[in-house]
């Protein structure tokens, strides 16, 4: 089921189609949110969600035994999921309103720019915050920091990634790493996917803290949509419409 929010810009109103959160997804979130994730559930910890946290964030493993599947999510400790700081990355040629010039930490370009030119057959140049759902996985530097690969684990870059923001789910696209231009972070997705799940508060420096997001991704080359994303759209739900088929498909694994 899908439910129309209205979310107004300066470039007028646009109408973003929520999914509502399936009883199975529901059902993980409440499992896994009040849970400890450690042992062989544990991939990497040692990550921050905020510059000034602590350190006690971690990539974790759930596995699906009657399907032979697992996904990967975020977890912090006791209850704690992991918040969305905003992401501006990438191609930003085509602005929907000014709410990335906010951000004082903005790259040039994405992690995966050249899987984004070759999936879109060119007719981009890299993904857009403003327009692209994609979310911030991994980490890597140089500095003796904390890092993870999520390809470790099987994740393909450009592959959906599930969030589910209170009573609301979307479907991204794992688009960016964290690099080594602060502490090690988690918990971040691009501006349209922010905007989406918390409203038009949101811009380059000012994201969603508390850590109640869950952040869904999904081994294998069956996650990634290839050509038949989007890539060219030119707004959130269009993409978004592109990879909702795949998207649906990934989350009936969860139990």
């Amino acid at each position: 089921m899908k439910a129309t929010i209205a979310i107004a810009t300066l470039m007028g109103v646009q109408s973003i189609s929520a999914l509502s959160v399936p009883t199975n997804v529901r059902n993980f979130y409440n499992r896994v949110k009040p849970s400890t994730c450690t042992g062989t559930e544990k991939l990497k910890g040692g990550f921050l969600d905020q510059d000034d946290g602590s350190a006690q964030w971690s990539y974790c493993r759930k596995a699906f035994p009657d399907s032979g599947k697992h996904a990967i999510y975020l977890h912090g400790p006791s209850n704690k999921l992991a918040n969305m700081d905003i992401d501006c990355d990438g191609d930003l040629s085509n602005p929907v309103d000014g709410r990335c010039g906010k951000s004082t930490d903005t790259q040039g370009q994405t992690r995966w720019k050249s899987e984004v030119q070759a999936a879109s057959s060119n007719s981009i140049k890299d993904l857009n915050a403003n327009i692209h759902p994609y979310v911030v996985l991994g980490n890597e530097r140089d500095d003796g920091g904390a890092t993870f690969d999520p390809r470790s684990v099987g994740i393909k870059p450009l592959s959906v990634v599930a969030v589910v923001c209170g009573d609301k789910m979307f479907y991204g696209v794992w688009g960016d790493t964290n690099g080594d231009d602060g502490p090690p972070l988690v918990g971040e997705a691009s501006l349209s996917l922010a905007t989406a799940c918390f409203g038009t508060s949101m811009n380059g420096n000012n994201g969603h803290d508390e850590p109640d997001v869950l952040y869904i991704a999904f081994p294998g080359d069956d996650a990634v949509p290839g050509a038949s994303a989007n890539w060219a759209a030119s707004n959130f739900q269009q993409f978004e419409d592109s990879i909702t088929t795949l998207g649906n498909r990934l989350v009936a694994r969860l139990s």
